[in-house]
C-alpha cells in the first residue's frame, strides 16, 4: 500500500520534487472523507455541514431571515463543534512539535470521533433533535480536526475541507503540475459527496460514516510509515 500511495503523491509534483513521503496521498483521501461525512450531515441534519463552515454561516443567515426549511440551531452547533476541534487541535500540536505525528494521532482521535458518531446512529437515530445535535457536534469537530492538522503540514494546494480557493487557483494560475493536486481534490471531494449520498439515499447514514471511519483509520495507519 505505502509503495501504490508514494506513487500517487508523487504523480502529484514536479519529478523528484515531492518532500512530503505519501502525505498527499492520504490528504486526497481524507477530502474524500469530507465529502462523505458532508454529505450525511447535509442530507440527514436539516440542511447542516459538517466540514464547510462558509455553508453554515450563509445558511445561519437564511435561516435567520425566516427561511423554515432550515434549522436555526443546527448551523450554530456545527460551527461551536468545529471551531472547538480546532482550536483543541491547535494547542495538541503546541504539545506534539513533529506535525506528521501529531497528524496521525489527531486522524486516528477524528476516526474515534465518527466511529462514535456511527454508534450514535445506531443508538439513538438521526430523526429527533437530540440525536441530530449529537451528530453534528461529533461530525464538526473532528473535521475542524482534519482542517487544523492539515494546516499544519502545509502541503501546498492541498485542502481537504474546502475547496473554493482551490478551484479559483486551478482556473485563474498558468497550468503546471500544481494543478494536478488541484484537480485531485476536487476530484476527491466530489466522489466522497457522491458515493456517501448514494449510500445515505440507499440505507441511511450508518454505510457511509462506517466507510468514513474505515477511510479515516486507514490514513492514521498508513501516516505512521510517512518520513
Amino acid at each position: 500500500m505505502r509503495r501504490g500511495l508514494r506513487w500517487f503523491a508523487d504523480r502529484l509534483f514536479p519529478p523528484g520534487a515531492n518532500p512530503h513521503d505519501t502525505v498527499p496521498a492520504l490528504l486526497v483521501l481524507l477530502t474524500v472523507v469530507t465529502g462523505i461525512v458532508d454529505a450525511v450531515s447535509f442530507l440527514g441534519l436539516h440542511g447542516v455541514f459538517a466540514a464547510n463552515m462558509t455553508g453554515n454561516i450563509v445558511f445561519l443567515g437564511f435561516a435567520l431571515a425566516g427561511e423554515e426549511r432550515l434549522s436555526l440551531w443546527g448551523s450554530p452547533v456545527a460551527l461551536l463543534s468545529f471551531t472547538a476541534g480546532a482550536w483543541a487541535t491547535g494547542r495538541a500540536t503546541l504539545r506534539v512539535t513533529d506535525p506528521r505525528r501529531a497528524f496521525v494521532l489527531l486522524t486516528a482521535a477524528h476516526a474515534l470521533l465518527v466511529a462514535a458518531a456511527l454508534v450514535t446512529v445506531q443508538l439513538a437515530g438521526h430523526r429527533e433533535p437530540p440525536g441530530q445535535a449529537a451528530l453534528i457536534a461529533l461530525l464538526a469537530c473532528g473535521m475542524g480536526m482534519q482542517s487544523a492538522s492539515v494546516r499544519e503540514l502545509a502541503v501546498p494546494d492541498m485542502n481537504t475541507n474546502v475547496l473554493t480557493t482551490t478551484l479559483t487557483a486551478l482556473f485563474a494560475e498558468s497550468p503546471g503540475r500544481a494543478a494536478r493536486r488541484r484537480a485531485a481534490g476536487i476530484a476527491a471531494m466530489f466522489l466522497g459527496a457522491l458515493g456517501g449520498a448514494a449510500l445515505h439515499v440507499a440505507s441511511g447514514p450508518v454505510p457511509a460514516l462506517a466507510a468514513a471511519t474505515v477511510l479515516l483509520a486507514v490514513v492514521a495507519f498508513a501516516a505512521r510509515s510517512a518520513r
